[in-house]
């Protein structure tokens, strides 16, 4: 006889599970209180790393049912969620996603619906990417400089140099303009006259 469990997660100590626990009963799901795994922590931290998740993979077996209420408790990240979902897969767990329509998501139709949800991330992922992209190159073309501020003025740099070169140390020189060793190393590669 197959069992059904429950996972439920937030975010943060001053969020409650209660929501997702009634979610599932008013879905038709009746799960002893031992099957319902609750735990806190962000949805950032990929699943089998979690504590909780964990504990309840290590308990099920071949025919089990896992019921979330929404794709994002099992985690933010689609190739976290497509591993998870391959994996219960493998092991003949189902997952079933209230949000989804009580979709199981190990099924066929589960698996596309993964694989569609996987798509538009990348999708948005690109377009996020590209939009960032046209904003960097509309900006240089305005002339506005891109990245951090220099720490250094021209005029500083090609002192900093003067002094490489006149038997000063890398440290003094990045004490006295109040910069690290590494920078006045770079200083030097970049602004040093070439021989």
């Amino acid at each position: 006889m197959s069992r059904v469990f429950a996972y439920a997660r937030v975010s943060t100590v001053t969020q409650l599970t209660e929501n997702q626990r009634e979610q599932i009963k008013q879905a038709g799901y009746s799960i002893e209180k031992r099957r319902y795994v609750e735990e806190t922590i962000s949805g950032s931290v990929p699943a089998l790393q979690r504590p909780g998740f964990k504990a309840l993979l290590d308990r099920l077996e071949d025919g089990d049912t896992v019921v979330v209420t929404k794709l994002d408790r099992l985690g933010r990240d689609s190739i976290d969620v497509q591993q998870t979902v391959q994996l219960f897969a493998e092991r003949g767990i189902r997952l079933i996603v209230l949000q989804l329509g009580n979709l199981d998501l190990t099924s066929k139709a589960g698996a596309l619906m993964v694989k569609m949800l996987a798509a538009v991330a990348d999708f948005e992922r690109d377009l996020i990417i590209e939009r960032t992209q046209a904003g960097l190159a509309r900006a240089k073309a305005e002339g506005k400089r891109l990245g951090r501020p220099t720490k250094t003025t021209e005029k500083e740099r090609q002192a900093i140099v003067a002094g490489l070169l006149a038997g000063r140390t890398v440290s003094e020189v990045a004490r006295e303009y109040g910069i690290s060793r590494a920078l006045v190393h770079n200083i030097r590669a970049l602004e040093a006259p070439q021989n």
